[in-house]
This record gives C-alpha cells, structure tokens and sequence, in this order.
C-alpha cells in the first residue's frame, strides 16, 4: 500500500499535468508561509539539537578566503563574504517537499472525488431479458422455451 501510495506520488511529482500544476501554484504559495514556518521553527530546531544544536539557517561555506569565523551567516555577508547558504537550502528542500507532499494529497482527494461524480453519472444499462410472455395465454415464460407451461402451445 505505502509502496503504490510513494509510486502513485512519484509520477505525480514528475508527470503531472497543467490542472495539478495550477493547484501545486495556488496552494503553494497559500502554504509557503506555512510551510516556512512549520520548517524554520517547528522542524528544524529539533533535528539541529540532535545533531549538536546546529542551526541550520546558519550553515554556509565562505568562498572568499578569509582567517576569521562567523557564528552566524548574516555576520559573515555583512563582512562582504560570498557563501554558499547549504543551510537555508536544506530548509527551502525541506520545505517544497512538505508543500509538494501536500499538494499531491490535495489533488489525490480531488481526482477522487471527480472519479466518484463520474460513476455516479453512468447509469446502468438495462439487463438482458430472462423472461418473454407466452403470446397465446399470456403467460410469463422463461426466455429459452420452445413450449409454455401453462396452456402447452409452441411458442
């Protein structure tokens, strides 16, 4: 079941279509303060703890050669340092793919209920007679017959 559901969630995230993509934008950017949020505050202090109370926002690799270190990035770019920001890469990484995951969720829900509208639109085609009337006493009779039951004529 979790197998189809990462299958299902995988051709989602990489086939998609022009629909998906417009809902994944709408949502998107109604979640991404959410989201950022949920990443910045909620996610990531734990896992930065755990892993020797690392922050990640200030996670950076200095370009520019330099002797001094900076505890924080903000510090390290006022010092006119070029860096590359991995950390707020990390949470960025983190945070499309809550917001993708929930995107998915949100279309999955929807196709599904399209689906269900769908069924309940076709009707059902009427079922092949069983049964005929016997045309001389008007009887019901089974449709394979050759003779009535009930007045014994040849039908």
């Amino acid at each position: 079941m979790l197998k189809g559901f990462l299958q299902e969630f995988k051709e989602f995230a990489v086939k998609g279509n022009v629909i998906d993509m417009a809902v994944g934008i709408i949502i998107g950017g109604a979640f991404s303060p959410i989201v950022n949020s949920l990443v910045k505050d909620i996610i990531m202090p734990p896992i930065g703890f755990v892993m020797g109370k690392v922050d990640f926002s200030n996670l950076y690799f200095s370009i520019t050669p330099t002797d001094e270190v900076y505890a924080t990035l903000k510090e390290a770019q006022e010092a006119g340092l070029v860096t590359i920001n991995y950390g707020t890469f990390i949470n960025t990484l983190i945070s499309f793919l809550i917001v993708s995951f929930a995107v998915f969720l949100l279309v999955k829900v929807i196709n599904k209920l399209k689906t269900e509208k769908k069924e309940e639109v076709v009707e059902e085609a009427p079922a092949e007679p069983t049964t005929k009337e016997c045309p001389f006493c008007c009887s019901e009779i089974n449709i394979k017959a050759t003779k009535c039951p009930h007045c014994a004529s040849i039908v």
